[in-house]
């Protein structure tokens, strides 16, 4: 079955769907956008909003406050940090103290974001990285963007078969830990390159704070603790000893964890610039890792890696304009595709109710069939990016949404991502704004630490589709077009958002990590923000849903729904889950002239301002 046959068969009469929604039908007047939905221009290139010279500063509308139930515990007190000229949000305090620094010092926000990148190499071992790779959107003062796709790649010796065992299943356990589960990564070339181009700072400068870091060691943390044990004979097995005790027990919060491995990578790169990493003896000692324990990573890989400059997707949602990352990341489909059914909804749903929750899981499953089948590498396949973020075809989804019952989704899939990634954003006094996912896929990787070199390697050769039909760590079930190539990037979920007020200047910046549920919650984080008009604190605390289409079941955040909600949902025919938190997001808002950054409440982290 086709999604144009599901969705055919979804089908009510528009009339009876206009009462039940609120639609207020999208004008079609030819223009490519207007307040009434979302209308993209895909590959519109770097041609960003400017600043209008003498136009008024744009006010924002009174923020609206969140209610919800009373047994949601989830509170983002405290945690918010403001200031008139900069903002550093990340996982890790240590980190965004590394980014302020580089701000204090005069740097500018890609300055600061790539100082954060790499002291989050050094303070949050299970996500931040040398050894995975993520992508970056980047708005200028003068309202040009950029995307940068510094996504792993397969191997030259990867093989469509690779991680199939002898009864042609996908083998979990040789894609999610172990060397031939590591794609080539990309993060150190990826940030050298937005360094270069964008950036103010020698790379000597802004890695100094990391290089202090793993020197001097951090304190751990809960979260850090977890991850050890649940790995602890994989990291055992492959070099990891310097996370735990003399004992041979996981390092506990409040230790503190020294890396001189990593700090001697660190000054390598330093000193002889990003290409040491992957030319170098950083890369010697990357391939004979590879050796030992047989993987397929070759210094000619390593040598041939480079990261990608591409068009970001833009869009438009109630005046606002929405900035996010292109494939090979389908987190910006997700949002843009779902943020265009949303945007012909009139009223908008209180978030929290039964409706809004139908629509979003509806939105949500349309959305993700289209990801899971369609999207993947674009240096490889015909992504039909137009298509999927045409207007009209938005009004044909939302069109097939009854909104007394559940849709099902299709029963076989058209053959045609837990917290284990992060994400920080910077921002500087003139305007300049940076969003970044960076990975290693699952906590710790694939669990491998390089001999000598001190960092994780990841595992992100789980994403590609290693059998049509069959789940990834995610649950993920997609298609043969993100199937195992060489040097092929593999599907993702990241979507690092950068969204511009009427007036041209950067209102808000967000981000997540959680694998599949990142596309999910970046949109609901957008929704709230946009369309339910909350400030940062209440957008960022909101209780969060997740729908993915396969498998077919609708993910709350316990305590956030209210009882009669959950029971509403199941009677439509849902089948509810309730889940602990989902998704680890960062959040930025510029208001009053100031900005106001605010760390994943339910995580760790830490903003941190001047």
């Amino acid at each position: 079955m086709t999604l144009t046959t599901w969705a055919r068969g979804m089908h009510v009469n528009a009339a009876r769907m206009a009462l039940a929604l609120g639609v207020v039908a999208c004008a079609r007047s030819g223009t490519t956008a207007n307040d009434a939905g979302t209308a993209l221009s895909p590959g519109a290139g770097a041609q960003g909003i400017a600043p209008v010279p003498g136009a008024a500063a744009f006010v924002p509308e009174a923020r609206v406050a969140l209610s919800t139930p009373s047994e949601w515990r989830v509170s983002a007190a405290g945690r918010m940090a403001e200031g008139s000229e900069s903002m550093v949000v990340s996982n890790s305090t240590v980190a965004s103290e590394a980014g302020d620094e580089i701000l204090r010092a005069g740097g500018n926000a890609v300055d600061a974001a790539v100082a954060t990148g790499f002291a989050l190499a050094a303070s949050h071992p299970i996500a931040g990285n040398l050894g995975g790779g993520g992508f970056m959107v980047i708005r200028l003062p003068d309202g040009r963007s950029y995307a940068l796709d510094y996504r792993e790649t397969a191997p030259a010796a990867a093989t469509r078969a690779m991680f199939l065992g002898a009864d042609g299943k996908a083998d979990a356990s040789r894609s999610r830990e172990g060397h031939l589960a590591a794609g080539v990564p990309g993060a150190v070339a990826g940030m050298a390159d937005a360094l270069r181009r964008f950036g103010t700072m020698p790379l000597a400068r802004v890695i100094a704070p990391a290089i202090r870091i793993a020197e001097q060691g951090f304190a751990v943390d809960s979260m850090l603790t977890v991850s050890i044990r649940r790995s602890e004979t994989p990291l055992k097995k492959w070099n990891g000893a310097h996370f735990f005790r003399a004992d041979g027990t996981p390092l506990l919060p409040g230790d503190t964890l020294k890396q001189p491995d990593l700090a001697r990578t660190l000054r390598r790169i330093a000193e002889h610039g990003a290409r040491e990493f992957y030319e170098g003896e950083t890369a010697k000692l990357l391939v004979e890792e590879m050796e030992r324990g047989g993987g397929i990573i070759s210094a000619r890989d390593l040598a041939n890696y480079k990261p990608v400059w591409r068009a970001p997707l833009r869009g438009r949602f109630k005046g606002f304009e929405v900035i996010t990352m292109p494939p090979p990341s389908a987190g910006g489909i997700v949002l843009l595709e779902t943020l265009n059914i949303m945007g012909g909804v009139d009223p908008m749903p209180t978030i929290g109710s039964t409706r809004y929750v139908h629509l979003m899981a509806e939105s949500f499953r349309r959305a993700y069939i289209e990801r899971n089948t369609l999207v993947a590498d674009p240096d490889f396949v015909r992504v039909p990016v137009a298509r999927l973020l045409a207007q009209s075809h938005a009004d044909s989804l939302r069109a097939s949404i009854d909104m007394a019952h559940a849709s099902a989704s299709p029963a076989t899939l058209p053959l045609v991502e837990g917290q284990h990634t992060t994400h920080y954003i910077t921002a500087d006094k003139s305007g300049m704004v940076v969003s970044t996912t960076t990975t290693i896929n699952d906590l710790l990787g694939n669990k491998v630490v390089v001999r000598g070199a001190g960092f994780l390697l990841n595992d992100e050769m789980d994403d590609f589709t290693a059998a049509p039909g069959q789940p990834n760590l995610y649950g993920l079930v997609m298609g043969d077009r993100n199937a195992v190539e060489p040097g092929k990037r593999m599907l993702s979920s990241m979507a690092p958002t950068i969204v511009v007020s009427p007036d041209g200047m950067p209102f808000l910046a967000v981000g997540g990590a959680g694998g599949s549920r990142i596309s999910t919650v970046v949109t609901q984080l957008v929704l709230n923000a946009l369309g339910s008009r909350m400030g940062i604190v209440d957008a960022m605390r909101a209780p969060r849903l997740h729908h993915q289409a396969w498998p077919d079941r609708l993910q709350l955040e316990k305590g956030g729904f209210s009882a009669a909600v959950r029971d509403s949902l199941a009677a439509m025919g849902h089948v509810i889950e309730e889940a602990g938190p989902i998704v680890n997001a960062m959040g930025l808002m510029r208001l009053n002239g100031k900005w106001q950054g605010v760390p994943e409440p339910r995580r760790e982290g830490g903003a941190v301002a001047h």
